[in-house]
C-alpha cells in the first residue's frame, strides 16, 4: 500500500533562503558569463580558427552555463510551493540522469578536442569528475528521497552548491584563458611583424 505522506506537500520552508540565495547567484552569474562572451566576441578575438573556437565554446563555456542553469533549476524546484515527495523524487532523478547524459557528451567532446588541446588534470576534475558527482548525487537522491528525507535534502543542497561552485570556477578559468590567449596572440603578431620588417 503506498505511503500517503508521499502525496503531501513537503516542509521545505527552512530551505527557502538557501535556495533563493543559490538560485539568484546562479542566475546572475549566468548573465555575467553571457556578457563576458559577448564582449570577447565584439572585440574581434582572432585567436584560432572558427571551428576551434566553436569546439572550445561547446567544451568549456557551454557547460558553465548548463551548470549554472542546473543550479537555478534545482533552486526553483526546491522553492516551489506544494512540492510533494513523489514529484520531487521524479524531478531529481530526471535532472540527475539528464546531467549525466550531458556529462557523457562533454567527455566525448573533450576527447575529440585532445588532438588540438590537451586538457589539464584540473580540466578533467572541474569539467568531468565534479559535475558527474553532482548529477550522480541528484539522480541517486531521486531514488532514495522518500526513505531518507533529511539526508536527501542535505545531499541535494550539497549537489546544487557544488554545481554553483563548478560554474564559478569554470567561468573564471575561461575568462583567464581568454585574457592570456589574447595577449599571447598579440605577442605572436608583434613578433611576426618584427620578423617581416627585418626581411
Amino acid at each position: 500500500m503506498p505511503d500517503p505522506s508521499l502525496s503531501h506537500a513537503l516542509a521545505l520552508a527552512d530551505w527557502q533562503s538557501f535556495y533563493t540565495l543559490v538560485g539568484s547567484s546562479a542566475g546572475a552569474l549566468t548573465g555575467l558569463t553571457f556578457v563576458v562572451i559577448t564582449i570577447s566576441a565584439e572585440r574581434g578575438d582572432e585567436t584560432g580558427s572558427a571551428a576551434t573556437r566553436l569546439t572550445g565554446l561547446r567544451v568549456f563555456i557551454t557547460p558553465t552555463a548548463v551548470h549554472f542553469g542546473a543550479a537555478l533549476w534545482m533552486s526553483a524546484l526546491m522553492c516551489m510551493p506544494g512540492q510533494t515527495a513523489v514529484a520531487l523524487e521524479v524531478l531529481l532523478a530526471v535532472t540527475g540522469v539528464a546531467g549525466l547524459v550531458y556529462c557523457a557528451t562533454l567527455i566525448s567532446r573533450m576527447l575529440a578536442l585532445s588532438s588540438r588541446y590537451k586538457p589539464f588534470l584540473s580540466d578533467w576534475i572541474w569539467n568531468v569528475v565534479l559535475p558527474v558527482l553532482a548529477y550522480l548525487a541528484l539522480a541517486v537522491t531521486g531514488f532514495i528521497l522518500p526513505r531518507q528525507m533529511a539526508a536527501s535534502l542535505y545531499t541535494v543542497s550539497g549537489a546544487v552548491l557544488l554545481l554553483l561552485f563548478i560554474g564559478i570556477h569554470n567561468a573564471w578559468d575561461v575568462v583567464v584563458w581568454m585574457t592570456t590567449e589574447r595577449h599571447a596572440h598579440r605577442e605572436r603578431e608583434r613578433q611576426e611583424r618584427q620578423r617581416q620588417e627585418r626581411h
